[in-house]
């Protein structure tokens, strides 16, 4: 025992000091290094809020209340901290290199009309500028990728841009209503986050490359209103997650390929206005086939043969158009008995024979087209809503 007025006193208080200021910065660096490595100056911060001893657990029976007050203090700032650092982190995000490289050669490509709406170098804004017209950005971990480009009714010329794919994160992609021309790029099977495609309504050419099957997250592709030729691919019957599919007004041959009824979720069909051959029984051939199908448009191509009783399987059909074909026969009772037929265009083609007494009892049938067949006459006021449509019409979706 070292009685107080002891010389060598302070000397051991000093010593003792020392070392416990050594085993607070080891204890310091365990927990710094169970933690991670720092990211950025704020994560600094809290991580001195997390290690700091006021908010080291203590047993109850040792916390008075300045230490309470204390903790509790300690705690409001390490929330405003970490609510703080959440946003000094976005905003200190910067975009993928990748994408802003992509970006920079599509507004190369694309020529004046977009270039007075894209201002500065990068497409998701910073240093006081807004995101370019049409782009859309999200944060993912350190930096902003490109998430979906809208760049439509701009009367863009030129070829489609390939550094498109190269935007992996894409989950939206719409051109639609500009003059782009030459085929898709095969490389477009590259953006498997991509949701919508939408090329309507420009110059589009060749084959649709069958890489597109690839896009396992497509839900809407619109390619209607092009100069497409070839074969619809088969590939297409690929995507689970395909709920809308237009190809109407291209130069589309062959037959439709029935693979596409393997598509659990596909809602609406149209390739119309096409050079399509074959019969609606080739079409719905495989065994429960379109379930969720509501829209089937055939029209204005060249299919023959009957209208298959087997086509009442399904029976979420709301609208089925069929005009302008070369179709022939009778037309079953059945068609009568889908119980959300609304729509049934049947005019231009060779039909015959009576149209069956079921259709005038069916309580949502609003309107049927015959002109332009060989059905016997003699009509009556069809469905509750005593409509029947014997005259032709234009039908815009």
């Amino acid at each position: 025992i070292i009685p107080l007025h002891h010389p060598s006193l302070p000397i051991r208080v000093s010593y003792l000091k020392k070392e416990k200021a050594k085993r607070n910065e080891n204890n310091w660096r365990r927990k710094k290094r169970k933690i991670g490595k720092l990211v950025n100056p704020i994560s600094s911060l809290i991580l001195a809020a997390v290690c700091s001893r006021d908010l080291l657990p203590k047993r109850a029976a040792t916390l008075s209340p300045t230490t309470m007050a204390r903790r509790s203090l300690s705690a409001n700032l390490l929330l405003f901290l970490f609510t703080f650092a959440l946003f000094h982190t976005h905003a200190l995000s910067k975009t993928l290199k990748r994408d802003v490289k992509a970006l920079n050669e599509i507004k190369s490509s694309l020529g004046w009309r977009v270039v007075y709406a894209w201002v500065g170098d990068d497409p998701c804004g910073g240093d006081g500028l807004q995101p370019w017209s049409g782009v859309t950005c999200s944060t993912q971990g350190d930096y902003r990728v490109v998430t979906e480009l809208e760049v439509y009714a701009v009367s863009i010329v030129g070829p489609f841009p390939t550094a498109v794919t190269n935007l992996l994160d894409l989950t939206r992609l719409d051109f639609h209503n500009n003059k782009l021309t030459g085929p898709i790029p095969p490389q477009i099977g590259r953006l498997k986050r991509l949701k919508i495609l939408n090329l309507r309504w420009n110059k589009l050419q060749d084959s649709i490359p069958p890489e597109i099957g690839e896009l396992k997250s497509l839900t809407h592709l619109y390619l209607s209103f092009n100069n497409f030729k070839g074969e619809i691919p088969r590939e297409l019957a690929n995507l689970p997650e395909l709920r809308y599919l237009y190809l109407q007004e291209n130069r589309f041959v062959g037959r439709i390929p029935a693979e596409l009824g393997t598509l659990q979720n596909l809602r609406h069909l149209d390739v119309g206005n096409n050079h399509l051959v074959g019969t609606i029984r080739e079409l719905i051939r495989i065994e429960g086939c379109f379930p969720a199908l509501r829209n089937l448009y055939l029209n204005n191509n060249y299919l023959t043969g009957g209208v298959p009783a087997q086509l009442a399987n399904l029976t979420n059909l709301e609208i089925l158009h069929l005009s302008s074909n070369k179709m022939t026969g009778v037309i079953p009772v059945g068609l009568a008995h889908i119980p959300k037929l609304t729509y049934l265009y049947l005019d231009h083609n060779q039909f015959t024979g009576r149209i069956p007494e079921a259709f005038y009892r069916h309580p949502f049938l609003k309107e049927m087209y015959i002109e332009g067949s060989s059905f016997k006459p003699g009509v009556n006021p069809i469905g509750m809503h005593k409509v029947f449509e014997v005259s032709d019409a234009d039908f815009v979706v």
